[in-house]
């Protein structure tokens, strides 16, 4: 396409949107320096505000889809080098409508990058999801407009927000992506020992075992090179955990299941990042501080586009894990541990004298084990019967499968259903709904006509195993609509092809 007709597409995309450029920038809905930010930016005064920003050819905004209430869900892309813009990055934030910080980071970025353009690295295709809850964002709770935790919804993909989230992301198989939230730094069990969370932000990179470790790696490797940044800005900063205080209970990176953006974005290649923000929900006005939890959020953001090295670097790195073969064995099992039995120290708050203390602990746990793994099939099987319910999420996650036309003959291995866990796992520090099945023995069998074959010989492999491995300790069945298919001393309805 020739650069005319580019600017001629990008016009069109912009009028049918309802967006022309300007010559100058009208006012944006925040102050001029970001750090004095006390106020979050609304859903209108963000389509005012990126209405204005617009420019063809360097500026461009799509609908990717509507929500539940009806609001417009928008990717920003940015791009000043045309085909030379190899380095694709996927920016996303307020998957919980109450979590803001991230969302004001990312449209002071765009206005800064609209008013000095050469920030932006000619070799940098940046795509910016600044509210991708604009129903819960409007109304300051954490689900969507149906009632939905976005970020518990990439397997099942059952929201149009989270739906238009992936197909963004496999459309343009970002090379770095990261997801933005915030966390209460002053919850109840922290509060009653007289503390609050040290941190105002925190960082952390993709850990889903299916991941290569190299891109785990080099995530590792971003977070620990920001501190320096974030020291000299005032910022108290950290690799993001969960878990609650120091030295009783488990400090841990957060989940290693797929059930979030983070670890689903990784899964595609990216060098995939969860940025959280620490909130005081508990202050007379939690947004007192909003202006410091952007400029952390800034900082890590420019942190992550790093020079022209670094971006050559990632890109080698992503272009290389969608190449990688699938690993023999696929972990199903896995829990954090304290390998080494480290004394650590973590830093809390004295919420009475504003002190920094370091309390010595060793339930800190950042060592992945693997407590059980299973074969990796060629393919999975899923029988007839459950094929219109497994069909919409085939669907949305862009999977590919061949639905027989006629009996087909294949070595199966089958799955009993023995129980589903409800209750949260104390010893483990295990989410509820964990899944307990039994192998069975491989037998030659007809597969029936109407059976859903999904092969492992796709581009998107990866997210297969992900979405219908019927071994893993977390996956579909804990959720409404499969939970129904899981019968105890039953066989699931996915089997597995060797």
């Amino acid at each position: 396409m020739s650069r005319t007709a580019r600017l001629l597409r990008a016009a069109g995309l912009l009028l049918a949107f309802g967006i022309t450029g300007t010559a100058a920038l009208p006012p944006a809905p925040f102050p001029v320096d970001h750090r004095a930010m006390r106020r979050t930016v609304s859903y209108e005064e963000m389509l005012t505000f990126l209405k204005g920003v617009a420019k063809p050819g360097f500026i461009t905004i799509t609908e990717e889809a509507r929500s539940i209430e009806g609001r417009k869900v928008l990717l920003v892309r940015l791009n000043r080098g045309g085909v030379k813009a190899r380095f694709k990055v996927l920016y996303y934030a307020q998957q919980h409508g109450d979590e803001v910080a991230g969302k004001d980071a990312l449209l002071t970025l765009i206005r800064d990058i609209a008013e000095r353009p050469a920030q932006l690295p000619e070799d940098v295709d940046l795509y910016l999801m600044p509210m991708l809850n604009p129903d819960g964002a409007e109304a300051h709770r954490r689900v969507n407009g149906a009632g939905a935790d976005l970020n518990r919804d990439h397997l099942l993909l059952a929201q149009p927000e989270t739906r238009a989230l992936h197909r963004v992301a496999r459309r343009i198989r970002p090379h770095l992506a990261v997801d933005s939230h915030e966390f209460g730094r002053d919850n109840e069990d922290y509060a009653k020992r007289g503390w609050e969370a040290w941190p105002i932000i925190t960082m952390d990179g993709c850990n889903h075992p299916l991941i290569p470790d190299y891109l785990k790696g080099a995530a590792l490797e971003a977070v620990t090179t920001a501190a320096p940044m974030q020291q000299r800005a005032g910022h108290a900063y950290r690799r993001y955990m969960v878990g609650g205080p120091p030295p009783d209970e488990e400090i841990r990176p957060s989940t290693s299941e797929v059930d979030d953006g983070r670890n689903g974005m990784g899964t595609l290649g990216a060098l995939s990042f969860i940025i959280e923000a620490g909130v005081r929900h508990r202050a007379p006005d939690p947004q007192a501080d909003l202006g410091a939890r952007v400029d952390g959020y800034r900082i890590l953001y420019r942190h992550l586009l790093g020079d022209r090295v670094w971006r050559d670097r990632v890109l080698k790195l992503a272009e290389r894990a969608r190449r990688e073969p699938l690993p023999p064995f696929i972990a199903t099992n896995t829990f954090w541990a304290n390998a080494g039995g480290r004394v650590s120290a973590v830093k809390v708050r004295e919420l009475g004298t504003g002190r920094t203390l370091e309390v010595p602990t060793a339930m800190v746990m950042t060592d992945l084990v693997v407590k059980g793994s299973v074969p990796t099939p060629l393919a999975y099987a899923i029988e007839p019967s459950a094929a219109t319910r497994f069909l919409p999420v085939l669907e949305a996650q862009g999977l590919r499968f061949e639905t027989l036309a006629s009996p087909r003959r294949a070595k199966v291995e089958r799955v009993q259903f023995l129980r589903l866990e409800a209750p949260y796992d104390d010893l483990y520090q295990r989410y509820k709904d964990r899944q307990i099945v039994a192998r069975q023995p491989q037998a030659d069998v007809d597969l029936p006509a109407g059976t859903l074959i999904v092969p492992l010989d796709q581009d998107l492999a990866r997210r297969a195993i992900q979405v219908l491995e019927p071994c893993l300790l977390y996956g579909l069945y804990g959720y409404p609509g499969f939970r129904e298919l899981a019968k105890p001393g039953a066989d699931l309805p996915v089997s597995r092809i060797f």
